[in-house]
């Protein structure tokens, strides 16, 4: 690892860019802008993606929905998106099929064939099969829902482990030779002729001092607040949208998704989660307040477990549910009344008129954030006078991405082979969290005894010195819902001694 969470002295040497915020759009940033031969350091308050990041739906997606609102620049670069991250992270991206059973009350079924066609047709597919239709009656994917419903469709869209996408944007920036300090706060900055002059904190209470010639402010939720500690008034406008998740045994089996359309015309996802689990979400509720304090209300429970109970012959209920979590999304304001209907777009405004660059991330999805990444270091670049360079990123695999020619299901059987001694189901997650940094991560294991302890879940002591070596975790929550999903898997007493662990330093 390039640089650990804490700079070693209070000033730090001047970089191009200093970046704000270790979300996914942050931590993209500083990716692109340290291959470019950007000098690059991030700042993040709490832990990478340890916000909105984490707490999407975790799709790689067009955005169906958004065709009605004529978003075509959006869902076109979306969906050109996906077959990029099936390339650069096949560990922890992988496509998946989505069920959209038809209800007639609500749209006539001429107008979703009509805009499934043109969800194909919007960008080139290599991997996805396009969408067909499906009698529900003797089709599987029929089994799980309402006997009501008679006909649905199926189309192609990805699934991506949200937090892990962020971290590893965040652990090749480091490797390229970024400084990556986590639970270091930004507390304000000055601008000068030349560059900013910006104070930060770390959680020990002690500052520090950095220079940079540009400032990049991607603080999501916080955006504007962070504009403000940095002396400036921003011109555009956000809007605070509540994202609610729950997480239910499982409603259905196999390996498909299902997207319902809601009685108030929102849609709600259903997806197989963590291999006995149901993932269900999300709502749109207006946030007021601080970011950091936003929680699943029993109103949104209440609201998503309806939403399926209409559709599926199995309705979840409030008391089935394991964990929730809710994020809020910081969307560009567009002036739509409908909290649904805000656009996902993201708008990057750039302010020199004080010599030194800020550059501010307004809005935005976490499907286009490497294109967002993109467009940001070409106005960084012209904003500082240097040549962007060459863009680089829709082709260099993510760490742990390069699996081969095969693909995942050969680098998965060439795993198994290496490593008969290990339990599928643990060698299937191991793959899919550390994809070719497994063996690395193994450190020469041969049998399940050279991991160390069990610690529950199935993480092993030897993962856990990886996850704080590697990947920045310092504390259990790091590593239960971010590096992992390991939370759901482990019992109350398992969490609290890994808590203790992690207090015990």
């Amino acid at each position: 690892m390039a640089e650990t969470s804490h700079p070693s002295s209070p000033t730090e040497a001047p970089v191009d860019l200093l970046v704000v915020g270790g979300g996914v759009n942050g931590c993209g940033i500083a990716r692109d802008a340290v291959g470019r031969g950007f000098s690059v350091a991030l700042l993040e308050r709490g832990d990478l993606a340890g916000a909105t990041s984490s707490a999407s739906t975790k799709l790689i997606h067009g955005g169906l929905r958004y065709l009605e609102n004529y978003e075509f620049r959006l869902v076109r670069e979306a969906l050109a998106e996906r077959e990029v991250m099936l390339r650069i992270a096949p560990h922890i991206v992988w496509p998946m099929r989505f069920v959209l059973p038809h209800r007639p009350e609500m749209r006539p079924r001429w107008m979703i064939r009509a805009g499934l066609f043109l969800y194909d047709q919007l960008a080139r597919r290599v991997s996805l099969p396009g969408h067909e239709a499906i009698d529900c009656r003797t089709h599987p994917y029929g089994g799980p829902l309402s006997p009501a419903i008679a006909h649905a469709f199926a189309y192609s869209d990805c699934w991506v482990e949200d937090s892990r996408l962020v971290l590893l944007n965040a652990r090749d920036a480091a490797k390229r030779g970024a400084r990556i300090m986590t639970r270091t706060a930004f507390v304000g900055a000055e601008r000068g002729p030349d560059g900013w002059t910006v104070t930060a904190e770390r959680s020990d209470g002690t500052r520090l001092t950095l220079r940079a010639r540009a400032l990049v402010n991607a603080a999501g939720p916080w955006v504007l607040d962070s504009l403000g500690r940095s002396g400036t008034k921003p011109r555009g406008r956000i809007r605070l949208i509540k994202g609610s998740h729950i997480v239910v045994p499982a409603l259905h089996d196999g390996a498909q998704a299902y997207l319902l359309q809601n009685d108030d015309r929102r849609v709600v996802f259903v997806i197989p989660y963590e291999g006995r689990f149901s993932l269900i979400g999300t709502t749109d509720t207006p946030h007021e307040g601080d970011a950091r304090d936003a929680t699943a209300s029993e109103e949104e429970v209440a609201y998503l477990c309806a939403a399926v109970g209409r559709q599926f012959r199995q309705a979840p209920r409030p008391e089935d549910v394991v964990w929730r979590f809710s994020g809020v999304r910081p969307l560009y304001d567009d002036g739509s009344e409908n909290a649904s209907a805000v656009t996902r777009d993201y708008v990057l405004e750039m302010d020199a008129a004080g010599g030194a660059p800020l550059l501010s991330v307004l809005g935005g999805k976490i499907t286009t954030y490497r294109r967002l990444a993109e467009e940001a270091l070409e106005k960084l670049a012209g904003a500082l006078g240097r040549h962007p360079g060459l863009s680089w990123t829709a082709t260099a695999t993510l760490p742990g991405g390069a699996l081969g020619a095969g693909g995942l299901p050969a680098f998965e059987a060439e795993a198994a082979r290496r490593h008969p001694w290990m339990p599928a189901g643990l060698l299937r997650r191991l793959v899919r969290t550390h994809g070719s940094d497994l063996d690395t991560m193994l450190d020469g294991a041969r049998a399940m005894e050279d991991l160390g302890a069990p610690l529950g879940g199935g993480l092993t002591e030897r993962e856990l010195a990886w996850m704080r070596r590697e990947e920045w975790a310092t504390t259990a929550d790091d590593v239960l819902w971010r590096r992992s999903k390991l939370g759901l898997h482990m019992s109350a007493e398992d969490r609290a001694a890994l808590a203790a662990r992690f207090a015990a330093g």
